[in-house]
């Protein structure tokens, strides 16, 4: 039988996925952050369970896998792939492709040979290829380097919402006893000094109170405005440059805060800015995890033709968990 093996290896979480030629999973492991840029040693450490766990549960060998495919984040210029080369050449697999995560996460959502992949996880990227093969990367690299949003800003910017409300720099918004009690206090002071006094950082998952009360709280409903809008600003500039303005394509919607996020708050603002320069194009939130990315990339790489079957038996199984029920940041 012919096995195929996909990594997903993000900032939070790594996924490694074992399947047969028709897209049966046979076998699963999770483990902790697969970004190099975040600690390489770490980096390996997580790939390496995640492969085993899932090899284990499959019962397969390295010699039974036909083709691997690791959608890495970090994976974004050739002085990653100086890092990643090596650590992933010692890992085994005679027959194996190293991509940024993006191209898994656009290879998952579309069936298409072109389109344009934005994700929106622990932080951003933006990833397109067009009908020629012609590829760009927009952004991925942080704040400082022009990016906005993710998790880890969207919790940023709530957690000063709670401030700028709390001493009068803004009207009271309804983030604030969500905030309090996620976070254990008992008032915006207390928890204003705390977080002063021992340098902490806002966690992540205060991401998710901004869709909790973005219905009645206006504070929220800016800050994921802001988010949609950057979001379609990055891929407007990947189509331009790609020339894709007049074809037909999927822009897919990647990532925790896009896929288990209430979209009406993100997706509109995207789409306006995406409309105008590419009238023709498609939104579509991703319906299976990225990691079946990786698994149809190891497919096509090793020769094998992708029939609908394939689709529908990856789908069965890595369909994108319900809204909301998950938020790791990946």
């Amino acid at each position: 039988m012919t096995y195929y093996l996909g990594i997903d290896g993000g900032g939070s979480k790594t996924l490694a996925v074992v399947t047969d030629g028709a897209g049966h999973v046979l076998g699963r492991g999770v483990s902790g952050c697969g970004n190099h840029q975040l600690g390489a040693e770490l980096a390996d450490g997580s790939i390496r369970a995640a492969i085993q766990a899932a090899m284990e549960q499959a019962n397969v060998n390295h010699e039974d896998i036909r083709f691997t495919a690791f959608g890495l984040a970090g994976a974004d210029r050739e002085a990653d792939f100086h890092i990643l080369r090596p650590m992933i050449a010692a890992m085994g697999f005679e027959h194996h492709h190293i991509v940024c995560d993006t191209v898994i996460g656009l290879r998952a959502g579309t069936k298409q040979p072109d389109g344009v992949v934005i994700i929106c996880g622990s932080g951003t990227n933006c990833y397109g290829v067009n009908a020629l093969g012609e590829e760009m990367q927009c952004g991925g690299f942080g704040y400082s380097f022009g990016d906005f949003g993710g998790g880890a800003d969207l919790a940023v910017e709530a957690f000063r919402a709670v401030i700028r409300a709390w001493d009068g720099r803004e009207k009271s918004t309804a983030l604030t006893g969500p905030m309090l009690h996620m976070l254990g206090f008992e008032t915006v002071e207390e928890m204003f000094h705390a977080y002063l006094d021992d340098y902490k950082r806002a966690p992540h998952t205060l991401a998710k109170l901004l869709f909790e009360v973005a219905d009645s709280d206006e504070a929220a409903r800016k800050i994921l405005q802001r988010q949609g809008t950057e979001l379609g600003i990055s891929a407007s500039a990947v189509i331009r440059r790609l020339n894709m303005g007049n074809d037909k394509f999927d822009l897919v919607m990647v990532g925790s805060v896009l896929t288990r996020g209430d979209s009406r708050f993100i997706a509109p603002y995207i789409e306006e800015q995406v409309k105008a320069v590419a009238p023709n194009c498609t939104l579509r939130v991703l319906q299976m995890e990225p990691v079946a990315g990786a698994l149809l990339l190891a497919m096509e790489k090793s020769g094998q033709r992708v029939e609908a079957a394939v689709y529908d038996n990856l789908n069965a199984d890595l369909a994108v968990k319900e809204r909301n029920a998950e938020w790791a940041l990946d």
